[in-house]
């Protein structure tokens, strides 16, 4: 057995096929089948009992050898056990050298402790149960490059102990997201992934195409519209957390293809969807970490309710000074031409100039908020009452001309959380569609009336909340990530393609 410390991978791949040869011809099988356990590894290092027979298996991640005898450390689940083999006493000691760190064998023997007060395994024997071919745990073989980690996430995960831990962390948060919506009786459902109609919310989709109907099919980007006909059909709360697939930008916050929870429940607004939403990520965040405070780069947050409440005009206000709901549109547009650094989405002055004067109130107010508020929200806050101009499917709002009964959640500076008291008033709802079809239809060709969405609200849909919440980010808040790859396992890169 060699350390593998250093040198050429070419010629290291090429001894170990010379030790798997070894080892086929001294008759034993590389690659078995099947190991019968007693024991599992972290159960066996939890307990450390003495003077017990055990068959355990694990990858070798350590080697030692000393005269006569060789010390190996083998892991499992990310927990390891010392395991000693002696030329007299373990049988087939010789093979020990066609051994590699990174390969799998299973160790039959008797748990002991050394000299040094180790709790260890004395092998009787041993069987090879996978031989690895290529180094991947040895210094010198782990990857730093993060498109080389995100393209080759089995290397990174072997090399990186780190990082199983961040993923342990999602299962464990998505988890707890649905023991809390299942006691809150939200029942979890399924919608189709591949759509005949685009809608739910203003993205570039992915179009495939359905060979047996002759026709093309988005892959949804926002189980919404699904989820409202199952509130309409009288399924009073549902949920669903899934795959959602957007044809736009890749950063440290976006991915194309991104996961999701979505819930709806009838008889609700967008108060008790405030509720709702803090009361869950605060017991996530117990459950995951154990408190409701979380470390975030320099930040520490605290997702103990209550969060705060602040408008959006409120919002631009307290952190670009500008008194928004004071403001004429005029003065607002004088605004707009005065601070150039304010993205508008467009390139040449003149442009630039003739896009200010089609704007309405409610585009001015999205635009400010973006540039003089979003970068202060490390809350966590919720920012209200958003100008009508920013969704179609949310209901007017109750006392203020303009403004639609939405929130965002943002913590850590990101959009974490997004809800509206959902419009369920057909007429409006197709007039709204058609008002956005004459806005956005030229950039958006995509843009149609989804029917049998306007069925269902036309069968009647009871007054309800809705909410989406975004679990990439949710999980780089719980596990300290910059980055949406580092919590996606096998996210979209450019690595991926060489």
């Amino acid at each position: 057995m060699t350390d593998e410390t250093g040198g050429n991978a070419k010629g290291m791949l090429e001894e170990r096929v010379l030790k798997l040869a070894k080892i086929r011809d001294a008759g034993l099988n590389p690659y078995p089948h099947y190991y019968e356990l007693t024991h599992r590894i972290p159960e066996l290092v939890l307990d450390e009992k003495e003077n017990i027979a055990v068959r355990v298996a694990g990858r070798i991640t350590a080697v030692r050898k000393m005269g006569k005898a060789t010390f190996l450390d083998i892991t499992d689940q990310q927990r390891k056990i010392q395991v000693y083999f002696n030329d007299g006493t373990t049988q087939n000691y010789q093979l020990l050298d066609a051994l590699d760190i990174g390969d799998f064998i299973g160790v039959e023997g008797q748990t002991f402790r050394t000299r040094t007060s180790q709790y260890s395994i004395r092998a009787a024997g041993f069987d090879v149960l996978c031989k690895s071919l290529r180094p991947s745990m040895n210094k010198g073989y782990g990857v730093s490059d993060p498109e080389q980690r995100y393209s080759d996430r089995t290397l990174d995960l072997l090399a990186n102990p780190g990082v199983q831990g961040i993923f342990l962390k999602r299962a464990k948060a998505v988890t707890a997201m649905r023991q809390f919506l299942d006691g809150e009786g939200f029942v979890e459902v399924e919608i189709p992934l591949i759509q005949p109609v685009y809608g739910g919310a203003s993205a570039a989709p992915f179009i495939t195409r359905v060979n047996s109907l002759d026709r093309d099919y988005f892959l949804s980007i926002s189980p919404e519209i699904y989820l409202k006909r199952l509130i309409a059909g009288g399924m009073n709360a549902v949920y669903i957390i899934t795959k959602n697939f957007r044809n736009e930008g890749i950063d440290s916050s976006h991915n194309p293809e991104f996961t999701s929870m979505e819930c709806y429940r009838a008889y609700n607004d967008y108060n008790g969807m405030m509720r709702l939403t803090e009361n869950m990520l605060a017991s996530i965040a117990k459950a995951v970490n154990g408190s409701t405070q979380v470390t975030y780069g320099e930040l520490v947050l605290n997702f103990e309710p209550p969060w705060e409440r602040m408008p959006m005009a409120y919002a631009i206000e307290r952190f670009g000074k500008i008194e928004f709901d004071g403001s004429s549109d005029s003065r607002l547009r004088e605004l707009l031409r005065e601070n150039t650094s304010i993205n508008l989405g467009t390139g040449n002055t003149q442009t630039r100039d003739s896009t200010i004067d089609s704007m309405t109130r409610g585009d001015m107010m999205l635009v400010f908020f973006e540039h003089y508020a979003e970068p202060h929200l490390n809350g966590p806050v919720f920012i209200t009452d958003h100008p009508i101009e920013s969704t179609p499917l949310c209901k007017p709002h109750r006392t203020t001309p303009g403004l639609i009964e939405r929130f965002e959640a943002y913590i850590g500076g990101m959009e974490l959380a997004n809800a509206y008291t959902e419009l369920n008033d057909p007429h409006l709802q197709r007039r709204l569609f058609e008002e956005q079809f004459a806005r956005e239809g030229q950039a958006n060709p995509y843009l149609k009336t989804d029917e049998a969405f306007m069925r269902a609200l036309e069968y009647g849909m009871p007054p309800t909340g809705g909410l989406g919440i975004g679990v990439d980010r949710l999980v780089m808040l719980l596990t300290n990530q910059k980055s949406i790859k580092e919590v996606i396992l096998f996210p979209m890169t450019k690595a991926e393609m060489r």
